[in-house]
């Protein structure tokens, strides 16, 4: 599956990992690390090697939190925001091309099985 995402994703330099991490940060600006990582439900380590790339491209910073100066939070820049959207017709693409595989009836149901393994690695 994410192999199709990435391949609708490439020609915007993302993977679906990354259009993940620049999504939640489109909505939740300022997490932290931890925050994020908690959110996408993956493992902090992990999520800070996926990070490295897009702070390089110039995607999110990260920024002293003002609550609490020995902590890091995450924002989205004005870049990452147009990339962000300038990739939503990937993602699309992406949706489209694992309905036609799977079909109208199917992906509702994967879409819903999926939800639930996430709710459950969550806890």
């Amino acid at each position: 599956m994410s192999q199709i995402y990435d391949q609708h994703l490439e020609p915007f330099g993302l993977t679906v990992t990354q259009y993940g991490v620049l999504g939640h940060l489109a909505t939740f600006n300022g997490l932290n690390i931890g925050e994020l990582a908690e959110k996408l439900v993956m493992d902090p380590t992990t999520l800070t090697r996926n990070l490295r790339p897009l702070q390089r491209q110039g995607l999110l910073a990260v920024k002293t939190d003002r609550r609490d100066r020995r902590a890091r939070t995450l924002e989205l820049t004005a870049r990452g925001h147009e990339v962000f959207a300038s990739a939503k017709p990937g993602w699309a693409r992406a949706q489209r091309h694992v309905e036609q595989l799977f079909g109208e009836l199917e992906t509702p149901a994967l879409n819903a099985a999926l939800d639930r393994v996430l709710e459950k690695l969550a806890t």
